[in-house]
């Protein structure tokens, strides 16, 4: 194993950075033997109001009269201690890099909490030793894990998220949670924060888009994967998202307040999203004025300020405009520090000795234990997707080792720099006598038509521009085309290794990876019909800001090489100078074995701000995979990617980006020293012909396992194993699950063994299956062991909108235990007492929310402060099915311009028992009511829209 030391570190700016000597006397609130609460109200109780607003943002500077030294929220934690947002000026220091451990989907695929609370507890030491050289890079407020749920593998933060279902996502994050704040029974190691509340799984516009929860789906589904870590105190907050929930920002949801916290009895401390209170007026023109905006934040449950860097002015300013104006009380202030206090004594702030946890140093990082953690972890991870009986590889004597992932190692945006790189080349070369290796990539040349010059770099730095040069292709001219996923190709340059980029609207090679915030380096080879190409800019920059179009092309303008429109784009010959391809077949023909790594750039083809048009592996990877297989049948493709492909082969083994030991973990497996025993954790689609990404509503879209009733290309929970398994004797006797298991192979191995359930008759859709239980077991050959799960009648509740609670209802569930979601062994059922849901008595106020299905409408705010509405045009509708209404109606709506709306019974376009007239009512947050005669009956009653409005509630009385 390889050790970094920690480079030494100078002196910090003593005024903003060290713990100030403690003032003589000694005060309670640092008082290790009092309760909690006494020390945070005596500590409460001295603060300024100035040093009470201080408190209140992400860089909380020092109070030296109270001893108070500075605290700085959100170190990054996702996978092992990332970059910080937050820079000294007066610090340009170089740290050492921690332990990279794979990426959060690639913990989840370990299906192993055990293991993921050991890694967290590992990355919690490695916090706890950077907190130690530097607190202002680094704090203990982590801001981790990330909870959001993966309902669809084209949003560009797949990678940050465990999975699809939210009971694994709340396994797996419970347990990364507990290890990062360790196992004492009062303090905090770090302080773990769940991103991001909620329903936040789209990039592209996400300030502005608004996720549709009906109100099962937000209970059922979205709510439940931050309960599980909160309701088992292991984080200690939630972090709002960008995104808007029912058209409500999230930066103002009440639910902070009053569900978030009603999930548990300790205090929590929920941070704001970088620049979102900016958001509020600034991108979503929610609120008028900063004051309203940020006074509302702080009354809806948030207690931190993640904006303007470390320079508190702005917040304090605007909160003390607040106050002036009314809209907060100093009680309001109280309440958010208070959260601050109590979870800042919890880290040992306020202690003489700092807390049992203050011993931990620089020595964690990158330690050798966590090296092994790390490759124990990343190897468990591992998914074997299909294989045709050539894994595991039996001690070839040659082997070609090809692709662009084979030699390289990346990081994502949430990851630090891998102290050392162990890639699949390397690791199979400390077992392999003979290796050849190779990119497998095309080098390419681009030829002007209309000039015959081709584009040619220039030099290296920014304003070394790219330019059409050279006559004949030279090394400055020729560059090695890297087909990424969706599409989406980096070009890097043969002359200096550098990655051709868009620079605003001019092209250069100063760049050596696609590493930026502002990924440039990313461009689309759009084959014409006559057999040219268009060059379409990629990357992430808004090219409507440049031209108000959507695309950005090369073009010639002036005869300068640059970024135009494309009804402006230059044509250009596609000329093969030379093909990897063709060189890593003939590499594989003379092989006894081939391993092909293709995969993903995690900074390419989608990340934070960009989602991917689609899930196709890039041409040129398919191409290289297609070639070596047909050149040596026994290839080996391993995949490494942040999200789900649509690519197959005989041999397909999968990893996600696993970070410093990735290459060691692929060898073990590979070569059967690890018989993997990973499992997907999301839904793998046949095709990436998939609904709108901003339909959040699963039983509509039907995505995900839970939904879904198309056959996917690998299913939720699917992973092969180098031994088969067996189940028998499937038991369900009360709130116990029983099931055998045995290893019918011949090799020791893992099986994930998965529960779902299925309730065949119910008053509400129910999913197709549901994950209700999992355990990672490890067999020898021959061995049997009895599983056992707990499931609760509780567990079988489901969300009764027509009365607003949880219900159990009188149903036959099937009880389903197997390898994976597709793949049940053993099934039995299971008769449960419960309810009969009542006919719908629409008699009684009814929220218009609380519907049974839907068309076409939206759902927004009644207020800006609580509240649910449900808006529509003409033709949308609502349904209440089941139920009973009277003859008089009375609703309360609002319209800007007035409107109407029709009562129909049995369907849309059903028999018409009334058409209701909707004044103007002056604004979308002012209600009137609205009413009419209706015929009394009862069965399906449906409201159909016919012109712009909101409805809140209605009621058909007797």
């Amino acid at each position: 194993m390889r050790k970094i030391p920690l480079l030494a570190t100078l002196a910090l700016a003593a005024s903003l950075v060290a713990a100030p000597a403690q003032a003589v006397e000694s005060y309670p609130f640092q008082n290790p033997g009092l309760p909690l609460e006494q020390r945070v109200s005596d500590l409460l109780g001295r603060l300024t109001l100035d040093e009470k607003l201080s408190l209140l943002h992400q860089s909380q500077p020092a109070i030296p009269r109270l001893g108070i030294g500075y605290h700085k929220n959100g170190t990054e934690a996702l996978h092992g201690v990332a970059w910080s947002n937050h820079l000294n000026d007066n610090w340009n220091q170089k740290f050492a890099s921690g332990t990279v451990f794979p990426q959060a989907i690639g913990l989840a695929s370990t299906w192993d909490p055990a293991l993921i609370k050991k890694v967290g507890s590992a990355v919690g030491d490695e916090a706890r030793g950077y907190n130690t050289v530097d607190p202002v890079l680094w704090g203990l407020q982590v801001w981790a894990p990330v909870v959001d749920l993966l309902r669809d593998p084209r949003a560009g933060r797949n990678e940050e998220g465990y999975s699809e279902d939210p009971l694994l996502t709340g396994a797996i994050s419970t347990a990364y949670g507990k290890g990062l704040q360790g196992d004492d029974p009062f303090y905090l190691k770090t302080a773990p924060v769940l991103k991001h509340f909620m329903a936040y799984n789209n990039e592209n516009n996400r300030g502005v888009t608004s996720s549709n929860l009906t109100p099962k789906l937000k209970h059922e589904y979205y709510e439940p994967a931050f309960k599980a870590a909160i309701s088992a105190d292991a984080a200690t907050g939630v972090m709002a998202s960008y995104n808007l929930v029912n058209g409500r920002p999230n930066h103002v949801n009440p639910d902070l307040n009053t569900a978030v916290r009603s999930w548990t009895d300790k205090t929590l401390y929920n941070p704001s999203d970088a620049w979102g209170p900016h958001a509020l007026t600034d991108q979503e023109y929610y609120y008028d004025t900063k004051p309203e905006a940020f006074a509302a934040v702080l009354k809806a449950g948030l207690d931190s300020y993640t904006i303007d860097g470390s320079d508190i002015g702005p917040m304090v300013t605007n909160l003390k405009a607040a106050l002036d104006q009314g809209r907060i009380t100093v009680a309001d202030v109280d309440k958010a520090v208070h959260s601050v206090l109590s979870i800042r004594t919890r880290l040992g702030h306020f202690d003489p000795d700092g807390g049992p946890y203050k011993k931990i140093s620089a020595s964690a990082i990158n330690s050798q234990a966590n090296q092994r953690l790390n490759r124990e972890t990343a190897a468990k991870a591992a998914v074997l997707l299909k294989n045709s009986g050539v894994l595991p590889l039996a001690k070839p004597k040659s082997a070609a080792v090809v692709g662009p992932l084979s030699a390289k190692l990346y990081r994502d945006w949430y990851s630090g720099e891998m102290p050392y790189k162990v890639t699949p080349l390397d690791g199979i070369k400390e077992r392999v006598g003979t290796v050849s290796a190779g990119e497998g990539l095309e080098r390419i040349a681009l030829k002007h038509l209309d000039s015959g010059k081709y584009i040619t770099a220039t030099g290296t730095g920014p304003d070394n521009n790219a330019a059409l040069t050279d006559t004949a292709p030279t090394a400055a001219s020729q560059w090695d085309l890297t087909d990424w996923t969706g599409g989406v190709s980096t070009l890097r340059n043969a002359g200096n290794g550098r990655l051709l980029g868009g620079d605003w609207r001019s092209l250069d090679t100063d760049d050596a990876e696609p590493d930026g915030w502002y990924v440039s380096q990313q461009f689309a080879l759009d084959k014409q019909a006559d057999g040219s190409y268009l060059i379409k800019y990629a990357g992430y920059e808004t090219v409507e800001s440049w031209f108000g179009l959507p695309d950005a092309y090369v073009g010639v303008t002036d005869g300068t090489l640059g970024l135009v429109p494309k009804a402006q784009a230059a044509r250009f010959a596609k000329e093969v100078v030379s093909d990897g391809i063709a060189e890593a077949a003939a590499q594989a023909a003379k092989s006894e074995v081939a391993v092909v790594v293709v995969g993903s750039n995690p900074f390419v083809a989608g990340r934070e701000f960009h989602d991917r048009e689609n899930l196709r592996l890039g041409d040129g990877q398919r191409r290289l995979i297609e070639a070596v297989r047909k050149a040596n049948p026994r290839t080996v493709v391993v995949l490494e990617t942040s999200y789900p492909v649509v690519v197959d082969a005989p041999n397909l083994l999968w990893t996600t980006h696993a970070g410093a030991e990735t290459g060691h973990a692929v060898a073990d497996v590979l070569f059967g020293d690890v018989n993997p025993g990973g499992r997907l954790t999301q839904t793998w689609p046949a095709t990436d012909d998939l609904p709108s990404i901003l339909n959040y509503d699963l039983t509509k879209t039907g995505m995900t396992y839970l939904y879904g009733k198309d056959k996917p290309l690998y299913a939720f929970g699917h992973g092969l194993s180098y031994t088969s398994f067996g189940y028998q004797g499937l038991q369900a006797r009360g709130d116990q699950v029983s099931v055998k298991v045995t290893n019918t192979g011949k090799a020791r191995g893992d099986e994930v063994v998965q529960l779902y359930t299925h309730q065949r008759d119910s008053r509400f859709a129910q999913p197709v299956k549901q994950l209700r239980g999992f355990q990672r077991v490890t067999l020898n050959p021959g061995e049997t062991r009895t599983v056992s799960f707990t499931l609760k009648k509780s567990d079988l509740a489901v969300w009764d909108h027509t009365r607003n609670k949880w219900t159990v209802e009188n149903a036959t569930h099937d009880v389903l235990v197997g390898s994976a979601s597709d793949r049940i062994r053993q099934s039995t059922t299971m008769r449960v007492s419960g309810e009969s849901i009542p006919v719908r008595d629409l008699t009684k106020a009814t929220r218009a929310m609380d519907f049974d299905d839907y068309s076409g409408v939206a759902f927004a705010d009644e207020s800006k402060v609580s509240g649910e509405v449900v808006e529509g045009s003409a033709g949308d509708w609502l349904a209440f099915t089941r139920a009973s209404w009277g003859s008089r109606l009375t609703a309360s709506v609002s319209s800007v311009g007035g409107g109407s709306f029709e009562v129909r019974r049995g369907s849309a376009t059903g028999a018409l028992l009334a058409t209701v007239q909707v004044p103007a009512t002056g604004g979308i947050y002012q209600y009137g009511s609205a009413g009419a005669s209706v015929k009394a009956g009862s069965g399906d009653l449906y409201v159909v829209f016919k012109g712009d409005l909101r409805i809140k509630d209605f009621a058909l009385a007797k």
